[in-house]
């Protein structure tokens, strides 16, 4: 079977060339012509020997993923649903800003976390995503909104690993797609401006410091251990102290002086005062060792299966005024995307029926539905 290229970093893909018997350079312009250029057909790279064009021929392929449905908020947030083989589907969103376009990436079929307010978590797990995969996301996207904004020039100019699933989850994929989305020779990134967000897998954040360190985005959601335990189930294995520990660590060697803590907020459940006052005494130890930290309060974005709702906008401000009084960084994310079922928290809403996805998958490939239905599987966290 040939290669998917979009399986490759830079490092993967001269190791790729080395075995047809070319040079590394000859990768440095392949990588390029897919990453920077959005080539697909290898007759279209015209600085590469034809010798080298027929051996990628027959050896290689450039495959995106399949489109399943496209919707554009009144925001202008884009929502895109992918095809990922098997029944499965995936959920990529692109945010405009004024002054930046962020991308927010899948990295799993679902999620085996389970997090109580997150309705990607309710639709259970199928698989991890190849670094092909994740890629895709962002080569589909950033070369689709080239064209559709009419512009030359770079769209995305950050990504964040917020999307469906755990990344720290899926590790082997994620670092040579991430190393990817950093280098020069294909999206060029900053460091700064690639967001890995996870629930807490402390051994996977240990490694991310050593492998591929970028911005670093924590789901604490709760300041006890009790509590967190029944809103994030990982915290069973990782409480919270082991986890800020590793955020500790990971500040040596990332690219911000900040570690940056979600926090989703929950009519009752965890918008107290007395939340945010534990909160405040939590960070704050873990501030007298040297770590600094940003915590983004987000409106809960509501689903049936939840049972759980919005906290007020009174609750959600008296509790700034708490974190922010005690000099803590502290934030309420703007909601985007929520007329498309785009907002954070939110995807899965065109996934949450595998029924009706799987029959628009068979619909676009023209095949029966039996043929590629097939059970979400059960992980062990």
């Amino acid at each position: 079977m040939t290669a998917n290229l979009l399986d490759f970093d830079l490092e993967g893909l001269a190791a790729f060339c080395g075995q047809l018997g070319e040079k590394r350079f000859r990768a440095t312009q392949l990588f390029r012509w897919i990453h920077q250029r959005g080539a697909t057909e290898f007759g279209q790279m015209t600085d590469l020997a034809k010798s080298l064009r027929d051996k990628l021929s027959g050896s290689a392929r450039i495959e995106a993923l399949p489109v399943l449905s496209q919707h554009e908020s009144a925001d202008g947030t884009i929502k895109w649903l992918f095809d990922v083989g098997d029944g499965d589907a995936v959920e990529t969103v692109f945010i405009p800003e004024s002054d930046r376009g962020t991308l927010c990436v899948s990295s799993q079929a679902g999620c085996a976390v389970g997090c109580r307010f997150c309705s990607t978590g309710h639709q259970g797990f199928s698989r991890n995503l190849s670094t092909g995969e994740i890629i895709a996301q962002l080569w589909f996207a950033e070369h689709f909104l080239r064209k559709h904004l009419g512009q030359t020039d770079r769209v995305i100019s950050n990504v964040v690993m917020m999307g469906m699933g755990e990344p720290l989850q899926n590790f082997s994929a994620l670092v040579p797609a991430l190393r990817a989305m950093l280098d020069d020779h294909g999206y060029g990134l900053s460091r700064r401006r690639v967001t890995v967000s996870t629930s807490g897998v402390v051994p996977m954040i240990d490694r991310l410091a050593q492998e591929c360190p970028v911005a670093l985005a924590v789901s604490l959601h709760a300041p006890n251990d009790a509590l967190r335990d029944g809103l994030v189930p990982l915290n069973k294995k990782y409480p919270i102290v082991e986890l800020l520990d590793a955020c500790q660590r990971y500040l040596a060697y990332a690219p911000r002086d900040f570690i940056t803590f979600e926090y989703c907020m929950l009519d009752g459940v965890n918008d107290q005062p007395a939340h945010a006052e534990q909160l405040v005494t939590l960070l704050r130890q873990h501030a007298g060792q040297g770590m600094r930290a940003k915590i983004n309060l987000i409106p809960f974005n509501p689903f049936p299966a939840s049972g759980l709702t919005r906290s007020s906008p009174p609750a959600i401000n008296a509790f700034l005024r708490i974190v922010n009084d005690a000099g803590l960084v502290v934030t309420v994310r703007k909601t985007r995307g929520d007329d498309i079922d785009a907002a954070c928290g939110q995807l899965a809403g065109d996934v949450q029926d595998r029924t009706r996805v799987v029959e628009r998958i068979a619909l676009q490939r023209n095949v029966r539905v039996q043929d590629i239905q097939r059970p979400a599987k059960e992980v062990s966290l």
